[in-house]
């Protein structure tokens, strides 16, 4: 079995943001050689997500509203952890409904996808880098 590895760095310039990083995950899966196998995709950060879903404006949208009703930004000081000086336990929390991961199969050195699933970064405390791993493991 072989693997390869590649970070990915988002700095999104937003507190909030998704970005479609469907096409640069494929890249790395040519590179890796690899035709049969796994593709775990995971954000390195407690205040972004990976996920996958559809590619439609409209559903990013209902994400960001549903989101900020779940876990609001504001108040700031509703949440016990933004009493360490921090202002971003909605990121946290956010993360955590989102998720933290993804893992797509690889078929004939393709991701083996559904008809609409893309694979997305999701940031909830943006304005600084953050790394996305990217590990390909198969034959």
């Amino acid at each position: 079995m072989k693997s390869y590895t590649e970070y990915l760095t988002y700095n999104i310039p937003s507190r909030r943001g998704f970005v479609n990083i469907t096409s640069e995950v494929r890249k790395i899966i040519q590179k890796s050689g690899i035709n049969e196998g796994l593709c775990l995709v995971n954000a390195m950060h407690i205040t972004a997500s990976v996920f996958i879903n559809d590619n439609e404006s409209g559903l990013h949208q209902d994400y960001e509203k549903w989101l900020e009703e779940i876990a609001p930004h504001e108040p700031v000081s509703q949440y016990e952890h933004n009493k360490t000086g921090e202002d971003n336990a909605d990121a946290h929390l956010k993360r955590q409904v989102m998720g933290r991961e993804v893992v797509v199969a690889i078929t004939k050195g393709q991701l083996d996808f559904g008809p609409w699933e893309q694979i997305f970064y999701g940031e909830f405390d943006g304005k600084r880098p953050k790394r996305v791993l990217v590990k390909v493991i198969g034959e």
